[in-house]
């Protein structure tokens, strides 16, 4: 349950059990991020106060979901990262980051660099390249559930999974998705915010 103050890393260490060696990886992703947020609007400025929470618990906790036999994960519209290269630091599966902006995909790169991460960044559009399918689609903060999984379609192996990170709106979200597609998901509670709620899609089909 969310306290009224910043999580520390140690904290989230505990809270998501990774190992010393993890740790130093995020932190110096968190390093690199604060200082390219100076030139570079990757995230909101007020979450930096609470940056171990509301990004790195955030997005991490997608990993103590994730099937075991995960080997490859695709995130659409990465942005700064989150949740895909969370994912790729912490679980050490092969993470594609998808993110057209180019300032964004050149700090993934650095930032996959400088944690010795085993991701792939494609700076274009996901409709616009040619899908390599994962076991693992994931997204937070890009797009309703009803165009994720439009866009996930392509890029989602028989049998995958999507993890969709989403906040107070999801239920409404859901009812509209149905209108389109025939999903079946489950829902997780975050461990970051009491609005937050994970959306796992485990099948979807269109709507005929």
């Amino acid at each position: 349950m969310r306290d009224n103050f910043p999580m520390s890393s140690s904290h989230l260490a505990e809270e998501l059990n990774v190992s010393r060696e993890t740790m130093d990886r995020l932190k110096v992703f968190e390093k690199l991020l604060r200082k390219w947020q100076k030139t570079i609007n990757l995230v909101g400025t007020r979450t930096l106060n609470d940056i171990w929470r509301r990004h790195f618990l955030d997005c991490g906790q997608i990993c103590t979901l994730t099937p075991l036999q995960m080997k490859t994960v695709v995130d659409l519209g990465s942005g700064a990262g989150f949740p895909g290269l969370v994912v790729s630091i912490i679980s050490g599966c092969s993470v594609t980051l998808v993110e057209a902006d180019k300032r964004k995909a050149a700090f993934l790169r650095e930032v996959s660099r400088a944690t010795f991460s085993n991701t792939i960044v494609l700076a274009e559009r996901a409709e616009d390249i040619k899908a390599s399918p994962a076991d693992v689609v994931t997204a937070r903060a890009v797009a309703p559930i009803t165009r994720l999984l439009e866009l996930s379609e392509p890029w989602v192996l028989p049998g995958g999974e999507c993890y969709f990170l989403k906040g107070a709106s999801v239920e409404d979200e859901l009812t509209d998705a149905k209108h389109f597609w025939d999903i079946k998901y489950e829902l997780f509670p975050s461990l970051s915010s009491p609005e937050g709620t994970i959306v796992c899609v485990k099948e979807f089909n269109r709507v005929c």
